[in-house]
């Protein structure tokens, strides 16, 4: 029988906002820190945060050790268009059933793609013609994070609402969408609308690509977009060792609001869940993709040091990515 994870063993190595904790072992956390690699780890990110004059959110965990870092992990950030893996996930679990849906075609106007703020797919003339089918749509959408896809996804379900109800069913109570492409991304510090945390998006992710949120189908394709996302080359791919295979997406917002999240499989196959989350204190601030890659190599190091027994927080057919 396939070993399916409780919810204390997925939730395993939790850390204070604010402090990294690295914890080791399996399907339980450990109460210590570890020290000095703990100390000295807080000590690099809060560097990064003073040289980016940024805040900077990040969660991640080693499947296959158990490590874990959180630094604010707990926090509130701008979730950004990292939010269209969920509304695609959702598409896939609640509405498709045979394919049926994903073969649907859908109509929209230019004003559907002038509106949504960007719409690199969605925009060519030959779609704005014929129309795209659901599944065209759930691509566009991760795969080069179109707005208009998105929106069209976010019709079809009902609205924003319905990717808060969907990370509700998943377990995460703290993920939520309130508003539509790209009024989502105005990221003004302390709203608490369209956010989300990095712990809470990186194990509402692992659930999605390495968990049972899905069925294998539907995780499979999915997990194939975001292998195949075209936004995110200088950001966590480019702090990951190159050894890796990463399946990710991009957030990107006002306030500098920089975020990535996703699932890396080692060269051995087994995961990584990591969540990097950023935002400024000014509203023009520029998207900072240096951090992103920078938090990443350091995650990648703690994370791979000194290994242990592999916890099995989940089934071994599921630590691998695919196509």
């Amino acid at each position: 029988m396939t070993h399916r994870p409780g919810r204390r063993q997925i939730l395993g190595g939790i850390a204070a906002s604010v402090t990294v904790t690295v914890l080791t072992g399996g399907g339980r956390a450990f109460a210590q820190e570890v020290s000095p690699p703990g100390a000295n780890l807080t000590d690099r990110l809060r560097a990064l945060e003073t040289e980016h004059s940024a805040r900077l959110g990040v969660f991640a965990k080693n499947i296959a050790n158990g490590r874990t870092v959180a630094y604010r992990a707990h926090e509130l950030f701008p979730l950004c268009s990292t939010f269209k893996t969920i509304a695609v996930a959702a598409v896939l679990r609640d509405l498709d059933r045979d394919g049926t849906f994903l073969a649907r075609r859908l109509h929209y106007t230019a004003k559907d793609t002038a509106d949504s703020g960007y719409a690199p797919i969605t925009g060519l003339p030959a779609n704005l013609e014929a129309g795209m089918t659901v599944e065209e749509l759930c691509a566009a959408a991760i795969q080069h994070s179109d707005n208009a896809a998105a929106n069209l996804l976010l019709r079809e379900l009902g609205g924003p609402d319905a990717v808060t109800r969907f990370c509700r069913s998943l377990g995460d109570r703290v993920t939520r969408l309130d508003r539509w492409e790209p009024a989502l991304n105005s990221a003004e510090p302390g709203r608490p609308t369209d956010t989300t945390s990095p712990y809470a998006l990186a194990l509402t992710y692992a659930r999605l690509t390495v968990g049972a949120a899905l069925d294998p189908a539907d995780r499979r394709r999915l997990t194939g977009w975001l292998l195949t996302n075209t936004t995110g080359s200088n950001r966590l791919r480019a702090g990951l060792p190159p050894t890796w295979t990463i399946g990710e997406k991009t957030g990107t917002g006002s306030y500098g609001t920089t975020n990535d999240a996703g699932v890396a499989w080692q060269a051995d196959g087994r995961p990584i869940v990591v969540t990097v989350l950023s935002t400024k204190p000014t509203p023009d601030a520029p998207a900072d993709e240096p951090l992103i890659a920078e938090t990443a190599r350091i995650v990648a190091t703690a994370l791979t040091q000194h290994p242990t027994t592999a916890a099995g927080d989940w089934p071994r057919d599921q630590q691998r990515p695919v196509a």
